[in-house]
């Protein structure tokens, strides 16, 4: 599978990438799998290291996990229950594909899951291929968090961290800000999926996991790349002034946003 030429921003912090990014909360694949059968297989394109995918595969048959970074699936939480011959075992196999394209059949899929990655993809091509790959009545979910809500007493901090990665965003980050307004959606509403109460994720976070997650995001990766500085190295004294006790948990917090999108039963 061609894979060439597709904006990789997180292979070069995969290991930190795996580490660091916060858990999605059981709400969200509750309310996917409120509307779509347990019984459904599932593509989930662009899946990185797996931050969907476990909370997929617990739920639906079968996961074809697919991401145009070989570094990226080389860290998935899933490798260990994959043979010396690449095929899955259990209900989960890892394909390098990009997100606009898989090997998978015609109407295979009942759910094409899409975890903080939509806003990377040429969304034609892919839209196309979700009309491809999704039976009739399946459903398009797609997700992401924007950006984390600092905890009481590090906003000066935060803000001295965010000011310096600000110029390293991608364009493409602010689609994530935006929670996805704006896109044209190629199949029919299928609900609001989240109740306001579960539009949050969640973790209680050491001083170090914060600081690694700082450090996974692709604006920190392309501001050490564009200017040798390291701004969680250089932040990093008023960040742990700001937090306290190192050894501390505290409870960070981003607002989490869901798209469920149902294509039609009747073909047209």
């Amino acid at each position: 599978m061609h894979t060439a030429g597709f904006k990789d921003h997180f292979s070069g912090v995969a290991d930190a990438y795996a580490a660091a990014r916060p858990e999605y909360p059981d709400a969200l694949f509750d309310a996917i799998a409120a509307c779509v059968p347990r019984s459904a297989n599932v593509w989930e394109p662009g899946c990185g290291s797996g931050q969907a995918t476990h909370g997929l595969a617990a739920r639906f048959a079968h996961v074809h996990a697919s991401d145009p970074s070989a570094q990226q699936l080389a860290h998935h939480w899933a490798q260990h229950l994959l043979s010396g011959t690449g095929t899955g075992s259990g209900n989960v196999v890892l394909a390098v594909e990009p997100g606009e394209r898989t090997d998978l059949p015609d109407a295979s899929v009942g759910l094409v899951a899409v975890a903080q990655a939509l806003h990377w993809f040429d969304r034609p091509r892919f839209f196309a291929e979700c009309e491809r790959v999704l039976a009739p009545g399946g459903v398009l979910a797609a997700w992401g968090y924007a950006d984390f809500v600092p905890p009481e007493g590090m906003v000066d901090a935060v803000a001295a961290f965010r000011a310096q990665i600000e110029p390293h965003w991608p364009p493409e980050r602010v689609q994530v800000d935006t929670h996805y307004a704006g896109y044209e959606w190629p199949f029919e509403y299928a609900g609001p999926g989240l109740a306001a109460a579960d539009r949050w994720i969640e973790a209680e976070w050491s001083l170090a996991q914060f600081l690694r997650y700082l450090a996974s995001m692709s604006a920190s990766a392309r501001c050490l790349d564009e200017t040798g500085d390291d701004p969680v190295a250089r932040h990093a004294a008023a960040l742990s002034a700001a937090w306290g006790d190192s050894s501390d948990l505290r409870t960070l917090q981003w607002p989490l946003f869901l798209h469920l999108r149902r294509k039609s039963a009747q073909p047209l």
